[in-house]
């Protein structure tokens, strides 16, 4: 018997078509993986922001949730949007009863045009129930300054706060340094017991990077459901973020910040058998 490579992702629903959970369809299809998902909240916003959230209900969400880990193989899970406490309560409580395989986290704090998009009581709760569950999370430097509380200016800083996050309870941690604009970018990959791994790569000028954080992190676990190691996982990643960039950057979607080409290079879907 056959079956696809499936990423479950868990994560707010962008009506512009950007971010959350759009973008996540859009990559994990683009790479050649069956994507499920369960939406956190809805938002109503565009490309020049967001203009407000309405959370899902837990009870509904569990729902959602329980559906699908209870009829489809999932090879892995990214968790994205998270602003209320019992949302977070709930994907632990899930993560721990069905025991997905790969787990990424990618906590989104603050969207691309400035707007908090998660309660501040909920980021203590996230230390305690998601980022222990997490094989990695994926914060961005707004959400790194956020989660140690302190500014983050240069790639030794970004060691640092990795770092912290891992003696914190975080099982791996990727940094991305894309909010220093230089001609070169830094990421930072920090693994419990393992030395820091740099990942650098080519600045590319373009206002149309709306979900790009949404859309690595989906990325890597599409590329983890298909079979690739964790580092190999996040370098394909990073190679297809800045294809989408390049292909998306004199596009324009709306009147702001505009999404990534998400299909500037379609894989066919990947078939493999039930027990692999």
């Amino acid at each position: 018997m056959k079956r696809y490579s499936t990423v479950l992702t868990i994560a707010g629903s962008d009506s512009g078509g950007g971010a959350g959970i759009q973008a996540d369809l859009k990559t994990i299809a683009a790479l050649g993986a069956y994507g499920a998902s369960a939406i956190t909240a809805l938002t109503a916003q565009n490309t020049t922001g967001v203009r407000a959230i309405h959370p899902v209900p837990g009870a509904f969400l569990k729902l959602q949730l329980e559906a699908v880990f209870e009829d489809i193989i999932i090879d892995s899970v990214k968790i994205g949007m998270i602003n209320t406490v019992e949302t977070a309560v709930i994907i632990a409580e899930i993560l721990d009863r069905f025991q997905p395989g790969f787990v990424i986290f990618d906590p989104v704090m603050v969207s691309t045009s400035g707007a908090k998009l998660i309660q501040d009581e909920t980021i203590d709760v996230l230390w305690k129930e998601l980022f222990p569950r997490a094989a990695l999370i994926t914060p961005n430097l707004d959400e790194a300054r956020i989660l140690v509380g302190r500014e983050i200016e240069n790639s030794d800083e970004m060691i640092g706060a990795a770092e912290e996050m891992i003696d914190k309870g975080c099982q791996a941690v990727l940094l991305k340094g894309g909010h220093l604009i230089a001609p070169k970018l830094f990421d930072v990959f920090v693994q419990k017991g393992e030395k820091p791994q740099i990942f650098e790569s080519d600045y590319i000028e373009s206002k149309n990077v709306h979900g790009t954080g949404c859309t690595l992190s989906s990325a890597i676990a599409a590329y983890v459901a298909l079979g690739n190691s964790l580092p190999e996982s996040i370098r394909l990643a990073k190679i297809y973020i800045a294809g989408a960039i390049e292909a998306g950057k004199d596009i324009i979607t709306g009147k702001g910040s505009g999404p990534l080409n998400h299909s500037f290079s379609p894989q066919a879907m990947q078939i493999r058998n039930y027990d692999n």
